[in-house]
This record gives structure tokens, C-alpha cells and sequence, in this order.
């Protein structure tokens, strides 16, 4: 399915969302957030279906920022509102994927800078190819760090190194990057997408309300105090254990068999 600079793929239960405007390194603009909102809007539409999430980009790019092509340069500071793109255009993308109701699998399959290391970032899964890079670009073209890259980034790495991406804008080589525990796995370039969807395959395959539920626990986490973080696992556990899902899982396990898990 084509959308406005993106298109989207379903693969038995596994939907495959790429990013494409490779004339600009899949650079986003209001145009592409529409395309991705209506994507998502037809992945939320197959829930039943689509167990697994797979978001990469076109071409030799994951996605190189805002694309600030076409924008009037000759605008005086003081006279325009930078931020007014955020609101309107990346937040709701952003809660729209915070609160996906399957796995995320995040394919970095080449540069991923300002916006687009966000977009990286929200992955539950983080897969990067040898060759990609993340990049806080913000600091080049004199503004701060956004699309929650400055609650994302210390919750992975740590306050110092997320300081340090912000304010010196160098690049973050994939390597690295997994050292630094920024991301779960890295890959060589021609079977990123090969293993990409292996692992998207096996988290669709897999009791998925349960899955669902453990990227909100963890999605929360940050934000709640220990007693409130219990009280959600309670109320997660109990959504869990009425599942179809449950019963089988310890079926199976007393059966000493694999499980044969439908997402129910």
C-alpha cells in the first residue's frame, strides 16, 4: 500500500512500514507524518491481524530528520514558530506509535538523525545495520533536541551520554551504539532486513496481548513510583492470565511442547 512518502506492506501478521522519500534521505515532512498517521491508521484497522510492527526506511537511509527543505530562509528569528510542526505534526505520530497495540521492531538500516533517531528510539526492538549511525543533528542548525529524544535518550544511555549526543551533534556509529546500550542488536547491511523480520516473525507468533502489555509496563515505568508500578503489574497480570493465551502457554508446558499462541 502507498501512502504519502511511505509505503506499507503486510506479511501474514507482520506489517512492514518504510519511509520513502529517498530523494531527500527519507527527511520528514508534513506530507510523510500524514502518510505514516494513515498507515498506522490501517495497521490499528487489522489489529487482529497484525501482530508485529516493522518500521525502517527506503533506500540507503532510516530517516535524516525534519526536512527543511522548501522552508523560508529568510524568516526573522523571533518570527516564527519552530515548534508548531511538533504539535501539529510529530507528537501524534509519536503517542500514536507509544501506545501501538503490537510489538515495535525498529530496522535502522542507515543514517537515523535528529527526528529520525527518535523514531529509532521508539522501537521495542532496536536493530541497526553495521553501516548506520544515529545522529542529534539539532545543535547544527541552532535548536535543542525534540520528538522526546530528551526523554528517551537517558533513560538508554544515561544523563552524560545523552548530554554529550545533544551538545556536541557528532555521530553515534551503530557499534557503538550497541556498546553504549542504545540499541539491542546490529547487523551487516544485507541481511538486516532478513533478520529483522525473523525476529518480528517469532515476537508475532508469540502471546501477544501479553507482549502488548509488557511494552506498556515499560513504557510506564519511568514515570510511576514503586507502589504504582505494582499496582499496574497486577492489573496487567490479570488482563494476561484471562487470555486464551495463558491456558495454552501452561498447557503446553505441562504437555512439554511448544506453544501454539493466537494473540487472544
Amino acid at each position: 500500500m502507498q501512502f504519502k512518502h511511505c509505503t506499507l506492506e503486510i506479511d501474514g501478521p507482520v506489517a512492514v512500514l518504510r519511509m520513502d522519500h529517498q530523494e531527500v534521505m527519507n527527511a520528514v515532512s508534513l506530507d510523510m507524518l500524514g502518510g505514516l498517521i494513515e498507515a498506522l491508521d490501517e495497521i490499528e484497522a487489522r489489529k487482529a491481524e497484525v501482530r508485529c510492527l516493522v518500521l525502517t526506511g527506503a533506500g540507503r537511509a532510516f530517516c535524516t530528520g525534519a526536512n527543511l527543505q522548501g522552508r523560508n530562509q529568510q524568516q526573522k528569528p523571533g518570527r516564527s514558530n519552530a515548534g508548531a510542526a511538533l504539535e501539529t505534526g510529530f507528537h501524534p505520530l509519536l503517542r500514536r506509535i507509544r501506545n501501538l497495540h503490537c510489538p515495535l521492531v525498529t530496522a535502522v538500516n542507515g543514517p537515523a538523525a535528529g527526528a529520525g533517531m527518535s523514531f529509532a528510539l521508539m522501537g521495542d526492538m532496536i536493530l541497526a545495520a553495521r553501516s548506520a549511525y544515529f545522529l542529534q543533528a539539532f545543535r547544527r542548525i541552532g535548536l535543542v533536541p525534540d520528538c522526546g529524544s530528551t526523554w528517551l535518550m537517558p533513560r538508554l544511555v544515561g544523563k552524560a551520554r545523552a548530554i554529550e549526543l545533544s551538545l556536541m551533534g557528532e555521530r553515534l556509529p551503530a557499534e557503538k551504539a550497541l556498546e553504549w546500550g542504545l540499541i539491542n542488536r546490529v547487523y551487516d547491511d544485507a541481511v538486516l532486513m532478513e533478520e529483522a523480520m525473523k525476529l518480528a516473525r517469532e515476537l508475532a507468533n508469540g502471546p501477544t496481548v501479553a507482549l502488548s502489555l509488557i511494552r506498556k509496563l515499560y513504557w510506564d515505568s519511568p514515570e510511576n513510583s514503586f507502589e504504582d508500578q505494582l499496582n499496574l503489574e497486577f492489573q496487567s497480570q490479570r488482563i494476561a492470565g484471562a487470555t486464551e493465551d495463558f491456558r495454552e502457554g501452561v498447557t503446553a508446558f505441562l504437555e512439554k511442547r511448544p506453544a501454539k499462541f493466537i494473540g487472544k
